[in-house]
């Protein structure tokens, strides 16, 4: 308590002594504001958030909150805040912003937006978008906190960006988020810091996805391990299975080895209690790199059965009926089956709008040609898929699948000049 602002001490001594809960203060700030004032305030579970954090002495009241608190507490508002804040302001003429300085706690937030500020640089988004900017401004508001279900949404914005955008603007923004999430769960009930492990979870793993579309797959596998610890302390089974999923199923793009994919799936496995098509979809794809083929279309006959008994994946957005079919492109077309590869592949063109699935099963369909016998055929089929993207664009998922087809060709035809040349289009620099 001694290393607490004089004001927050207050604050809580005051709310306490009238045996208040954090909510009921925040209902009563509420009942006091001004029909106009009352339009601008946030809702009440957020506003728990704030009074919370004002008695940790992490955020000093903003307008209009010290004229309310001084009212509902029916204390002069200057002997509620006998310290008064900092005047001197953190000013930026090149923005042609000032920002009034963050007193006491704040100190650390400042330490926090500096560090966002670094990061932000280091990935080039910090002179387009301003975000250490936006995020000052948000906590001179007190506000910038989630509900479970806007945190939801973002989670929704995040997979949809994945599909549609180049993965290191995804990944540059899910940092922003991540922190986000960190810093709320600081100020946070232990049931609120529950849901917000569950949130946490899914972020991570979708950014460990972005990390491992950008080849960093020693990043992307640590985060798969923050994703898998904060599943796993939320409780939520869902949640757990789906981390467990998304990590074995991007491990075969080049970050692990098919025999230790396997043995992720297993594990999944146990957490789910039996089978699911996302895993059972992921163990056909390994089954395939491994050369068991006939395996492999075996797994596919499950993941048919389990979805006709109507098993469709997650309910967070994640599993698509389209990866039935690409994980039948990717099974057929390691095979040589070029009719069921292709029908395959006309279905997931047909659902998806996802630029690194439409790339991937046009790779698929050269895999197949040079399967057959045609190399020649099939690497220049491959080198007209990739040699197009803009390096944005050419994400890791899209360059392995790549390397699949090369490793598909015999030791003793490595040496073609069409392989030669399609080898070099690999070797373009991955999205970064």
């Amino acid at each position: 308590m001694n290393d607490l602002p004089v004001w927050a001490v207050r604050l809580r001594e005051e709310r306490q002594s009238r045996e208040w809960s954090l909510k009921d203060m925040a209902r009563r700030l509420i009942d006091a504001a001004g029909g106009r004032t009352r339009e601008h305030l946030p809702t009440q579970e957020s506003l728990t958030r704030m009074v919370r954090a004002w008695e940790a002495g992490k955020h000093r009241p903003n307008e209009p909150y010290p004229a309310l608190l001084a009212q509902i507490f029916e204390v002069p508002e200057r002997e509620l805040f006998a310290n008064p804040p900092n005047a001197d302001e953190l000013v930026m003429p090149s923005e042609g912003i000032f920002i009034r300085k963050a007193p006491d706690g704040d100190d650390m937030e400042r330490r926090r937006l500096l560090q966002i500020a670094a990061a932000s640089a280091g990935i080039g988004i910090f002179g387009v978008s301003g975000e250490p900017v936006r995020q000052l401004l948000e906590l001179s508001l007190d506000h910038g906190f989630r509900s479970g279900e806007e945190w939801e949404i973002s989670a929704a914005d995040h997979l949809h960006a994945l599909r549609t955008r180049p993965p290191a603007q995804v990944a540059a923004d899910l940092i922003i988020d991540l922190l986000t999430v960190r810093r709320q769960m600081e100020v946070s009930s232990p049931a609120e810091v529950t849901e917000l492990q569950r949130t946490l979870a899914v972020l991570s793993s979708i950014h460990a996805n972005a990390l491992t579309r950008l080849g960093d797959h020693g990043a992307a596998v640590r985060w798969w391990r923050t994703g898998r610890s904060a599943a796993d302390v939320s409780g939520d089974r869902e949640v757990r299975l789906l981390v467990r999923s998304e990590e074995a199923g991007h491990g075969l793009y080049g970050q692990r080895a098919p025999e230790t994919v396997m043995r992720l799936v297993g594990n999944a496995e146990q957490v789910a209690g039996g089978l699911s098509v996302d895993l059972l979809t992921t163990r056909a794809k390994a089954l395939s790199l491994l050369g068991r083929h006939a395996e492999a279309r075996e797994t596919l006959d499950a993941v048919v059965e389990l979805t006709e008994k109507g098993d469709r994946g997650d309910s967070l957005g994640f599993w698509k009926e389209n990866q039935i079919y690409f994980t039948q492109s990717w099974v057929h077309a390691g095979a040589g089956d070029e009719a069921r590869a292709g029908t395959a592949r006309e279905n997931v063109l047909r659902l998806t709008g996802d630029y690194q699935y439409q790339a991937n099963v046009a790779l698929h369909e050269a895999l197949c040609t040079v399967v057959q016998g045609a190399i020649d055929e099939g690497v220049r089929r491959a080198a007209t898929v990739i040699d197009p993207l803009p390096v944005a664009y050419r994400s890791n998922h899209i360059i392995e699948t790549g390397r699949m087809l090369l490793r598909a060709i015999p030791l003793d035809q490595q040496d073609r000049p069409a392989v030669g040349e399609f080898r070099e289009v690999l070797s373009t620099k991955v999205a970064t």
